[in-house]
């Protein structure tokens, strides 16, 4: 350790865990790393599967950053005094409802255990009313303020969610002074912040799920809102006009946070992006590459030119954003509401006969010996499959689809089954599916004049599933490369910490100094590439048929 040292750390909120990591700004060598599984979200409290319910108590939040902050720095002797910069990044979009002081209400007498007062995860789909609502609502303007955000608005996000726990909830509807996203609070929580109204609000956030744009001065105006519904009556006057590319300064940590943590106040805050956003970024995105962060569900993340795109606006996806990826490009989101959970979801299904019959004395045997073995076990058996057309076909909409078109609404399906079909044709149908997928994504994108020209897998599945990647490769007919990094998204976060310290003059400076390069590429298999493109052609006509039906 010397004087000349440079840290930084990046926070990554995951759906079932957060990871932070300590970074050498200079080389982004991975110093320490450290993961906190949310408690209460693992025993899947305050969640309701079967009305698509699922909500985190801020104390998960709360406790896994001290955790593994502390954790980070005692792994590093002498680290503490040369971190320069925090930046953070969480699911998305996952707002919560807050009090003046920008307190969740989830953490104030009365609200512990109430699932409404806490944060409404990403996947949560409780308000498909209020969002085919605002769709239909949206028509009535001469403006379009939907066009950024692909045309339909997704009960995935910040509006839809506001407006259904309003509905719900009278005590609510009494407390709720402002709504926050969690990639927001975050950076509030460690600068100290006590007004709400002095919250800097992410770019990110802001474009891609509150409506936000520059063409109109920031938010849509009040009237369309109380037009929509009474209950907004007042609402954007407590919410925010102006918003902060990740590369920018919040603040400072608060003294509270930098005697919890053993860090000197100094510490730069940046604005707080998703997930994805900064994914793509420690995965070394280039313009016009899909970045695609593949884990429960997929985030696919592409840049290009302002310029270039010009009027431009991509149909059906999750938003267009300048300055939500790369500051000064255009940040394009698209996604999946369902991929490593399809999986999990077969899984879970095939383990059923095993939790129900083995003794719960056998609980934790039959975890390591069985159900873990699942589908490695399963993978090996579909990799020798004679797959052909009239293999087994599945939809892969089994937590609604997100793009190309948000529909929450739709199911996934399986058809072609026989009383010959086994588990693995079952899985490599389902993988299949997820592909397919992915494929839909880069047509439209095709389609409406932006050209992908490359992919990138990041995340977990990408890394350790080569069947997986080799039929995606094989389905989209294009090579993919996968990033050497195994915390992408909170390598991203600390590029950009990098960059809010100054330590470089940009993010793509960051990328370049920090960036771990690629560690394998897939390329298609000209064999397979035919017999997937007619499967594809079924696999829409089955979306239409079980969309319509």
């Amino acid at each position: 350790m010397t004087n000349a040292s440079l840290y930084v750390l990046g926070v990554d909120y995951g759906t079932d865990s957060v990871r932070t990591i300590l970074v050498d700004a200079r080389s982004g060598a991975e110093k320490a790393a450290a993961v906190f599984y949310y408690p209460r979200w693992k025993k899947q409290l305050y969640c309701n599967p079967a009305e698509n319910q699922f909500r985190q108590h801020p104390l998960d939040y709360i406790e896994g950053l001290e955790a593994t902050i502390k954790s980070c720095l005692e792994q590093v002797p002498d680290a503490a005094a040369h971190v320069k910069a925090i930046s953070v990044d969480t699911t998305g979009s996952s707002p919560v409802a807050v009090d003046k002081t920008g307190t969740p209400l989830a953490l104030t007498p009365g609200f512990e255990e109430n699932p409404n007062a806490m944060f409404v995860l990403w996947k949560d789909h409780t308000s498909i009313k209020e969002a085919q609502s605002l769709n239909e609502h949206a028509t009535n303007y001469p403006t379009n303020y939907l066009k950024y955000v692909g045309g339909i608005y997704s009960s995935e996000w910040f509006w839809a969610k506001l407006l259904h726990i309003l509905r719900a909830d009278e005590s609510i509807r009494s407390n709720l002074f402002s709504f926050v996203e969690h990639c927001d609070w975050i950076p509030y929580l460690l600068t100290g912040g006590t007004d709400v109204m002095q919250l800097k609000r992410g770019t990110c956030s802001a474009g891609h799920k509150a409506l936000w744009s520059k063409e109109w001065g920031g938010l849509p105006p009040q009237s369309f809102f109380s037009d929509w519904d009474p209950l907004l009556d007042g609402i954007t006057s407590r919410l925010f006009t102006d918003s902060y590319t990740a590369d920018q300064s919040v603040g400072t940590l608060s003294k509270e946070w930098a005697q919890r943590f053993g860090l000197p106040e100094t510490v730069v805050i940046g604005a707080g992006a998703f997930d994805a956003h900064m994914g793509a970024v420690g995965g070394q995105i280039e313009p016009y590459h899909l970045s695609k962060v593949m884990g429960t569900s997929t985030c696919d993340m592409l840049v290009a030119p302002i310029d270039a795109i010009g009027d431009t606006c991509v149909n059906g996806i999750c938003g267009q954003v300048p300055g939500s990826v790369i500051p000064g490009m255009m940040g394009l989101e698209a996604g999946q509401s369902s991929f490593g959970d399809s999986y999990a979801w077969f899984k879970n299904l095939l383990s059923w006969s095993i939790k129900t019959v083995i003794p719960n004395s056998s609980k934790q045997e039959q975890e390591a010996l069985w159900i873990d073995q699942i589908i490695p076990s399963l993978t090996k058996e579909a990799e020798k499959l004679d797959w052909n057309e009239s293999s087994p076909l599945a939809l892969d909409w089994f937590n609604g689809r997100r793009t190309p078109d948000t529909n929450q609404e739709v199911k996934a399906a399986i058809s072609g089954l026989n009383l010959a079909t086994d588990a693995p044709s079952i899985f490599y149908a389902i993988v299949e599916a997820t592909c397919f997928g992915a494929k839909a994504i880069v047509e439209r994108f095709n389609n409406e004049g932006v050209k992908v020209q490359g992919l990138i897998g990041l995340g977990g599945v990408a890394r350790k599933s080569p069947f997986i990647m080799q039929m995606m490769a094989d389905v989209i007919n294009m090579p993919i490369r996968i990033h050497r990094s195994e915390q992408t998204c909170a390598l991203g976060a600390a590029m950009f910490a990098a960059t809010v310290a100054g330590i470089y003059d940009k993010v793509e400076s960051a990328m370049t100094a920090m960036g771990q390069g690629f560690e394998f590429e897939y390329f298609p298999d000209p064999a397979k590439t035919a017999l997937y493109q007619r499967r594809y052609q079924k696999y829409l006509e089955l979306g239409k048929f079980e969309e319509n039906r």
